[in-house]
């Protein structure tokens, strides 16, 4: 679970079939005071983020550079063999949900909103930790 700020727009990578994949950069910050100078240190870690078919095709449209958004994923590395011989890796966060979290006023977006129709038929169900259990085939002793 990440949150952050997109770094460049999201790039688009259709293959036959109709299938797609959208990548961006997603930049996130840790920040905190340095206990012997009192100065306030902000470190940012990029990641590259993944994301599939429908989801990257709503990212696109909807997400410009320094969006900020939330990203449910998995980690995955891929490893190359460079042109100078020397195995690469890069790891990604293939995205399985997201929210965006930019006001759409501040956005680019001109009609949407933070959950479309798309977003959530993709969404899978989600549960707080506060909310009530049901209560399932239970006596009550109450009187009434």
């Amino acid at each position: 679970m990440l949150i952050g700020h997109l770094g460049d727009e999201v790039k688009m990578h259709y293959f036959e079939g109709g299938n797609c994949i959208g990548r961006f950069p997603l930049a996130t910050n840790e920040s905190y005071t340095n206990r012997q100078s009192g100065e306030k240190v902000t470190q940012t870690e990029w990641h590259n983020v993944v994301m599939r078919n429908k989801a990257a095709e709503i990212c696109e449209k909807y997400l410009k550079k320094g969006d900020k958004i939330y990203i449910e994923g998995r980690l995955k590395t891929r490893q190359w063999t460079g042109d100078d011989g020397q195995n690469r890796y890069s790891t990604e966060i293939h995205a399985s949900d997201f929210t965006f979290l930019t006001p759409k006023e501040q956005s680019g977006a001109s009609s949407m909103g933070s959950n479309t129709p798309a977003q959530q038929a993709q969404t899978p169900n989600v549960t707080t930790p506060n909310a009530p259990a049901a209560v399932e085939d239970q006596e009550d002793d109450l009187p009434f």
